[in-house]
């Protein structure tokens, strides 16, 4: 039976703290689904109300569009970008990143750990101790394009299907872009896990709606929900019964990005990146973001030497290590940043990207936005590469911290 779940209340933080909104169904093994605001709201900074990143008509009401409100972004427009980016692809001969089986647990009680496993690009399958199984990103496409026949094709294959993973109980999206959000891979998860919850940035509701999917719930930056799924289970012959209860928190943050499924729709719908926190383990999905804006250098100038130190870095990483870290596994991205001077405002590099994991407090973290689709200008292979030299600026250890791994890799946090 498909979810029906009311709009999530999601302009304002006390409306949400005092509503709560279900959504039944008889799927996942037979539990009750249940979405609702937290009981206790979690710590925001003493700005998050003032919504700045918000652009409204006449300065009130919801807004009409978004925007990055911090001094380290920049907004190149879609003529600037598309030229910009019109240079030679790198090469994606293989051999490149090695792609192997995933081996995803059968039951929920199946570890104690936090288990998460790569399957391409910002995809990331995490198994929580508490016995929720959230999916980051899917998107399973041969092509990151609106079109199956036109634009950026996998140099490497995806480990598996969507009806191979046993079960989702929670779809988080980071933004619209097609290499983070796509359409055929969400009603294809619709298909076979129709209890699945779908957490989105603002504004992205209604596309799923059109979708025909009604179990979206969007949120704004620093608003959180909680996902629950409780069964009760009966024993005739001794005659007892017995609840089991999964809870897990989904908080909405801040990252710098922006969003378009057209050139006539930018930044119409918000961009995020999430905190998931389930059964004492907590992961921090950075999505696609981008941390400073690098000007136009001469080929070979360090950006990140003491001649650029003054760039402004975007703040809200900070803000979230302070208000919501620390966190058990960070999942942040690492490739698609070359030409770096329009790239970078969006985009992270390694070295952007060993900062984040620094400021959000992560304790280990896992390298996403890369070996899949050569979105970007930087050689393929380069950026692991590039995420140890960063790791060893920082006097951090280049095993053992910040990793990579194969595509259908799992590990345990």
């Amino acid at each position: 039976m498909r979810n029906i779940l009311r709009p999530f209340l999601s302009s304002h933080r006390s409306r949400a703290h005092t509503s709560r909104y279900r959504a039944m169904s008889s799927g996942n093994g037979g539990y009750t689904v249940t979405v609702s605001a937290p009981a206790a709201l979690a710590p925001v900074p003493d700005t998050a109300s003032e919504k700045s990143h918000w652009v409204r008509d006449g300065g009130k009401g919801e807004p009409r569009r978004f925007v990055n409100p911090w001094e380290s972004a920049y907004d190149f427009t879609f003529p600037e970008m598309f030229k910009a980016m019109m240079h030679q692809k790198p090469d994606t001969s293989p051999p490149t990143v090695n792609v192997v089986k995933p081996e995803f647990l059968s039951s929920r009680t199946g570890s104690r750990a936090l288990r998460a496993i790569w399957l391409g690009h910002a995809c990331y399958y995490v198994e929580f101790p508490s016995g929720i199984r959230v999916l980051f990103d899917p998107v399973f496409e041969d092509r990151c394009s609106p079109v199956s026949w036109f634009g950026h094709k996998r140099f490497t294959r995806r480990p598996c299907d969507i009806s191979d993973i046993p079960l989702i109980d929670c779809v988080v999206i980071s933004h619209s872009h097609y290499d983070h959000l796509s359409h055929p891979s969400v009603l294809e998860i619709q298909k076979h896990h129709p209890s699945a919850q779908f957490f989105v940035p603002k504004g992205l509701k209604k596309w799923f709606a059109e979708c025909g999917i009604p179990n979206a719930v969007e949120l704004d930056w620093w608003e959180d929900a909680d996902l629950t799924l409780s069964k009760q289970t009966t024993d005739a012959t001794l005659a007892s019964s017995e609840k089991t209860t999964m809870t897990v928190r989904i908080s909405c943050l801040p990252c710098q990005h922006t969003s378009a499924r057209t050139p006539f729709d930018k930044a119409s719908t918000l961009w995020a990146s999430w905190s998931v926190s389930s059964g004492g383990k907590s992961v921090y999905f950075a999505g696609d973001t981008g941390y400073r804006a690098v000007p136009q250098l001469p080929q070979g100038v360090d950006d990140w030497g003491a001649d650029l130190a003054h760039l402004p870095v975007c703040p809200a990483f900070k803000q979230i290590g302070e208000h919501r870290g620390p966190f058990d596994l960070g999942l942040i991205p690492i490739g698609a940043y070359m030409p770096r001077h329009v790239l970078s405002p969006l985009h992270s590099n390694p070295y952007d990207s060993v900062e984040i994991f620094k400021d959000t407090q992560c304790k280990r973290a896992m390298a996403i936005h890369w070996g899949t689709w050569a979105v970007a200008e930087e050689s393929v292979l380069e950026p692991p590469q590039l995420l140890k030299r960063a790791l060893a600026k920082s006097g951090l250890a280049e095993t053992g911290v910040f990793d990579i791994c194969d595509i259908g890799e799992s590990r345990e946090f």
